[in-house]
């Protein structure tokens, strides 16, 4: 299987997480020199939380310029449709979160700040972010129109208890994990071998890529055109789905699972013995009353035979200014502000994400040896979304198309390989139309 280090490397995206939105105006009136308004993301266990993590956090950054931050916070299910209505009515905050993979879609429509030479002066240089995390923030040869603010790898989670009392180790191939949920498996008692967010388009989505990547396939063609119905890809998602459809070791249940949190509180809760989730996974499983020592983290595994060992996309968080906020010189010293060592590494804990500095120290976890798991992830074992301006018509298209392949499976119907062909041509047609 081949492997790639991506933290040196060229271009790169990934996706992440929640969103938040703020109801000032950076378009016509602008904002004031004294005053600027941020969209942040749900990186926490609630948005509430999200707000409580935050607001101490934004205070130090008035305290240190005088700038008053005004602070909204929105869930992914919103995020991206406030943002484009944001662009498109020139009424949105000056600074805003964005999932990275639509990093060069947000770029492609005009609406964000582009960030040259001057402006990444005022940011403290290009030099003080890993460069694949940059990578995502515009299309390549470009100036980008978003920094990483937060880094994410997904990883598999398993209960410690469960594998220990089967006698089962940590799976290291998609067969073994597969053997290893269906022996945990037990529909009776309500207790699965593993949960997904099977309902979820950008979870979906995601696994789509991974498990195409891991078979060696791409989603788009060297001049950029989506590429969905090749046989790698169609395999990936059909051994995706057949998690729940042949191998029922996922509840049926979870094709209603909109979102990563659900599956993560069934795993919480002792009804699932395995997720994939991304590794802010770790705040909300101790929330809901896990201790650290009663789950590990492994990569997700690839098949035995796969081309591949990808085990993520290279997911996270963007950090980007609109074009037209009144107050630039305030934004941008506001983006410095999020990306300084210190601010990263009070954040990263709380929200459980990796770090986009170079030379980083990861502090979503005290367990040195989880924290180097995933950062191992993050550097080599992820691979980029596609960096094209029709990446977010990707995530819709064939993560709702997934969404409802398994309704199907879940309400008794069949899904075969034709019907995953035919969806995934259709999902193409309507990107090259």
């Amino acid at each position: 299987m081949r492997r790639r280090t991506l933290l040196t490397a060229a271009p790169l995206a990934a996706a992440g997480a929640a969103g938040l939105a703020a109801c000032g105006s950076s378009s016509g009136s602008g904002s004031s020199s004294d005053s600027l308004t941020y969209w942040a993301s749900n990186q926490g266990t609630s948005l509430e939380n999200d707000k409580e993590v935050l607001t101490p956090v934004l205070e130090k950054f008035t305290e240190e310029t005088g700038i008053d931050v005004s602070l909204e916070v929105i869930g992914w299910g919103d995020l991206q449709t406030r943002i484009q209505t944001a662009i498109t009515s020139g009424q949105g905050p000056d600074v805003v979160n964005i999932g990275n993979t639509w990093g060069v879609s947000l770029q492609a429509t005009g609406g964000l700040l582009e960030l040259g030479d001057e402006q990444f002066e005022a940011l403290g240089g290009r030099d003080r972010y890993v460069p694949a995390a940059l990578a995502t923030g515009g299309a390549e040869g470009t100036d980008p129109t978003s920094i990483p603010l937060y880094g994410l790898a997904y990883g598999m989670y398993y209960n410690v208890k469960m594998f220990e009392d089967a006698g089962i180790e940590p799976p290291t191939t998609w067969e073994e994990m597969v053997e290893a949920a269906k022996a945990l498996t037990d529909p009776e008692g309500d207790v699965w071998g593993m949960s997904l967010a099977a309902g979820s388009y950008t979870e979906n989505n995601h696994f789509a890529f991974i498990n195409a990547t891991q078979n060696g396939a791409a989603l788009n063609t060297k001049d950029g055109k989506p590429s969905f119905t090749e046989d790698g890809v169609i395999d990936g998602i059909l051994r995706y789905l057949d998690l729940m459809q042949t191998d029922k070791v996922v509840d049926p249940s979870n094709a209603q699972f909109d979102n990563g949190t659900k599956s993560v509180t069934a795993f919480a809760n002792g009804k699932a013995a395995m997720i994939i989730n991304q590794n802010n996974a770790n705040a909300t499983i101790e929330s809901q009353g896990m201790t650290p020592d009663q789950f590990k983290a492994i990569p997700f595994p690839a098949p035995a035979d796969a081309v591949s060992d990808c085990a993520s996309h290279l997911a996270g968080i963007n950090l980007a200014a609109m074009k037209d906020t009144g107050n630039e010189e305030g934004a941008l010293q506001f983006m410095k502000f999020m990306t300084s060592p210190e601010t990263q590494e009070e954040l990263g804990k709380p929200f459980a994400s990796l770090p986009v500095l170079v030379d980083g120290t990861p502090t979503f976890t005290e367990d040195e040896e989880q924290a180097d798991m995933f950062m191992e992830i993050y550097s080599e074992r992820a691979e980029p979304l596609p960096l094209v301006p029709w990446e977010d018509q990707y995530e819709t298209t064939v993560g709702q198309a997934m969404n409802e392949m398994f309704a199907t499976i879940a309400t008794g119907g069949t899904v075969t390989r034709e019907d995953v062909t035919t969806a995934m041509q259709t999902a193409q047609d309507s990107i090259r139309a």
